[in-house]
């Protein structure tokens, strides 16, 4: 489907507006970017075809002023030995050849004209080309850009994280069981004599320390 109806569309189109507004930005972009390609090409060739009459007229042009300077020559010389009719008839055919030439050079002001337009035409198509390459570049990036930010969320959060939590949760809790089970051997069992003496060891390691404690802040105070 064709996104300009002729090369005044793409000149005057608003390349970002359009992309923006696109439902598929990418396509179109890819579309523009053809167009605007197949465009340049019948442009050129319309161009070559332009320059090659234009040339050939110039030819055209050359001989017939080569032509009107003989006949001129011709009427002078003709005259020069009285034959009056000659010179007439030679300054009637450089009238004609006068008149070719009005016609030609009219018809070349036309080519070059037309010449000067395509070029004009040309050199605003070739920016509107590299504008949509360079949007369409530009959408590329950004959309790697997001295929890559997807593709590192997808890998953070696709479970291994909770996975590891998880197994540090479960692993918290069995050593959790193993203190408690640890602890479950001490319930319901009676004292040994060691213990006893056991406890009442380290009752007067504390009640050393305690006695030491006080007379070093008591002497502190004095």
């Amino acid at each position: 489907m064709s996104i300009f109806s002729r090369l005044t569309d793409i000149v005057n189109s608003n390349i970002n507006s359009l992309l923006d507004r696109a439902e598929e930005p990418e396509k179109m972009a890819r579309l523009m970017i053809q167009e605007m390609e197949d465009t340049l090409i019948e442009v050129r060739s319309s161009s070559v075809k332009a320059i090659a009459d234009k040339k050939d007229i110039e030819r055209k042009l050359t001989a017939l002023e080569t032509s009107q300077t003989e006949w001129a020559a011709k009427a002078e010389f003709a005259l020069s030995k009285g034959r009056d009719d000659l010179a007439k008839g030679a300054l009637l055919a450089k009238r004609k050849i006068e008149e070719q030439i009005d016609a030609l050079q009219t018809e070349l002001g036309y080519i070059e004209e037309s010449l000067a337009k395509s070029s004009d035409d040309l050199s605003k198509l070739q920016a509107k080309l590299d504008e949509a390459k360079a949007k369409k570049k530009s959408m590329e990036i950004r959309l790697n850009t997001a295929e890559k930010r997807v593709k590192l969320r997808k890998t953070t959060y696709d479970g291994r994280v909770d996975d590891a939590l998880a197994r540090y949760d479960n692993l918290e809790r069995k050593i959790t069981e193993l203190d408690a089970e640890a602890d479950s051997y001490d319930l319901g069992r009676t004292k040994t004599l060691n213990d006893e003496f056991s406890e009442l060891e380290a009752e007067a390691e504390i009640a050393d320390e305690l006695a030491a404690l006080k007379a070093k802040m008591s002497k502190s105070k004095k």
